[in-house]
């Protein structure tokens, strides 16, 4: 199609392709494993953050390109899976804000909006990593903006784009050493590329059909991570933006923030924006925002005497029947489940690194939870995002996320919640906790590799200490010794050993023993959680 301009039914069919032709090679990008681990699923995040913004098209009937774009982001918002599929999201929110209010979009256009796209990712990301979807992202929306004059078809804008974005996606190992070492190329970066590839195609008027699906192999995700830390007043406010008050920009008004305080969230969705900051001064943050606009809610809450204080004439006032407390885990394994729950965990959501949760997810907990406070325990460096996410767009509840990455570091900071105590107390004790445990995990190797000096053959069974691979050899229970001889010091206290799928009590209980007889002075504890993918899940304290 020799199209100039694209409306929102052309947009709609780029969309469903970019969705189905994803879907049918989610399965390579799982396996674009930056560790040889059968646990990561870039792929499957993003392509079910995808199918969820397509799936908010198939019934809609609009022409208007910026509405559908629009519609697209709330879907893709919602169904937000991992780190890979909430940067995603937030690609199409800046898209879908720079087509507003628009009906049909030209080539200009679209490039402009390509360009929106990769600043609003930028700044959902607390520290961008390049060699990642980002550079693939914003270097090919760079191609769009200084060539876009140059053609006379959106073919051929779409064209530029995919073209650079396969020419960023190889430069990523240059960026990155890890994936350079791996031999492979950015997995989200990949996954984007097929997406727009899609796009492309539904350009040149071609269908890609939704191929029948096979059990996908799981990836590792390179963890973004963020860490809130108390600054004086947590300063919470929304406000209406009003005609003949100062123009509100949102990276100004961000910028003008960092100056008072940190822990800073500004989310604009129309004429309403929400704000979050930790600051010594909240008085001078609430001059700040008056000067766009009114107050809707207003909460500010002194951290230092751990007491909240609630302003403003629509301030949200705590229901009598709201509970204190709500926990949310995330875990797999039904062992590990009653682990959590026999511990005090409120809600568990059955996922990790093999299913990660959407931001709907934690929505779905927080309401059926109905309490004033909500911990989130994701467990998990590839879903800590999609909590935050949800954080943010809660307004009925105080949401902390608490950032632990592994099962270990979840449970140890369980123990040190206190019922009695203020959310302050319970944050920094919590957020404490996962520091001081070790945490070890084993499974097998689905490729031949080298990491960090150790090669590594495919069914090995390898030993992960915290974030890298320690040992790679051809028996489980060998691996799991020489793992908890890596993580065991002088220091260590506590073992504890949570045993998986496909290991039986005798193995565990051998495991346990050869700890014991050659570390006096540790205590060790076997569970079956019972959980997926890892033999062994190993806790040190």
């Amino acid at each position: 199609m020799s199209l100039q301009q694209i409306n929102g039914i052309v947009f709609k069919q780029m969309v469903i392709n970019g969705a189905n032709n994803l879907a049918n090679h989610s399965k390579y990008v799982d396996q674009l494993n930056v560790f040889p681990v059968p646990d990561g699923d870039t792929g499957t995040n993003m392509s079910m953050t995808m199918t969820a913004g397509a799936k908010e098209l198939l019934a809609l009937n609009e022409a208007s390109v910026g509405k559908v774009a629009k519609v697209l982001s709330r879907g893709l918002l919602m169904g937000a899976r991992g780190n890979s599929g909430v940067i995603l999201s937030q690609l199409f929110r800046g898209f879908a804000t720079g087509l507003e209010g628009k009906d049909e979009a030209n080539i200009e256009e679209v490039a402009m909006a390509l360009e929106s796209g990769v600043k609003t990712a930028y700044k959902a990301v607390m520290k961008p990593i390049e060699g990642t979807i980002l550079t693939v992202a914003r270097e090919s929306a760079e191609a769009a903006v200084a060539n876009y004059e140059t053609v006379e078809t959106m073919e051929a804008l779409y064209q530029i784009v995919v073209d650079e974005m396969q020419a960023s996606l190889n430069r990523t190992p240059e960026l990155l050493p890890v994936l350079k070492e791996v031999g492979v190329v950015d997995s989200g970066g990949q996954g984007l590329l097929y997406i727009i590839e899609g796009f492309l195609k539904a350009l040149k008027g071609e269908t890609i059909a939704l191929e029948e699906q096979t059990t996908t192999q799981e990836v590792a995700q390179t963890a973004l991570s963020s860490e809130e830390v108390e600054f004086g007043y947590c300063t919470e406010f929304i406000i209406r933006l009003e005609e003949g008050r100062r123009p509100f920009k949102e990276d100004v008004f961000r910028g003008r923030l960092e100056k008072l305080g940190n822990s800073i969230v500004v989310v604009q969705d129309e004429d309403i924006v929400k704000v979050h900051v930790h600051t010594l001064t909240p008085g001078d943050a609430l001059n700040l925002a008056q000067k766009h606009g009114e107050f809707v809610k207003l909460k500010i809450e002194n951290m230092t005497e751990q007491h909240n204080e609630i302003i403003g004439q629509n301030a949200p006032v705590a229901k009598a029947e709201k509970a204190e407390y709500g926990i949310i885990s995330v875990v797999a394994g039904e062992g590990v489940k009653q682990l959590f729950e026999e511990q005090g965990c409120h809600y568990v959501i059955e996922g990790g690194q093999t299913m990660n949760p959407s931001t709907e997810d934690f929505l779905t907990a927080i309401k059926e939870l109905n309490a004033k406070n909500i911990i989130i325990l994701p467990n998990n460096s590839n879903i800590i995002m999609a909590a935050n996410q949800a954080k943010d767009v809660t307004e009925d509840a105080n949401v902390v996320v608490v950032p632990s990455k592994t099962i270990p570091q979840g449970y140890t900071a369980l123990m040190m919640f206190n019922e009695n105590a203020p959310i302050e107390d319970n944050e920094e004790e919590m957020t404490a906790a996962i520091k001081e445990v070790k945490s070890g995990q084993v499974t097998y190797a689905v490729r031949d590799t080298q990491m960090n000096g150790v090669d590594i053959k495919q069914n090995d069974f390898i030993g992960i200490l915290d974030k890298d691979i320690v040992i790679s050899v051809p028996e489980r229970f060998e691996s799991a010794c020489a793992l908890a001889d890596k993580m065991i010091d002088e220091d260590s206290e506590i073992v504890t050993i949570l045993y998986g799928e496909g290991v039986d009590e005798d193995e565990a209980d051998e495991l346990a023993e050869y700890i014991e007889n050659k570390y006096d002075d540790v205590e060790v504890t076997i569970f079956n959680g019972q959980q997926p993918v890892y033999s062994y899940i190993i806790s040190v304290e």
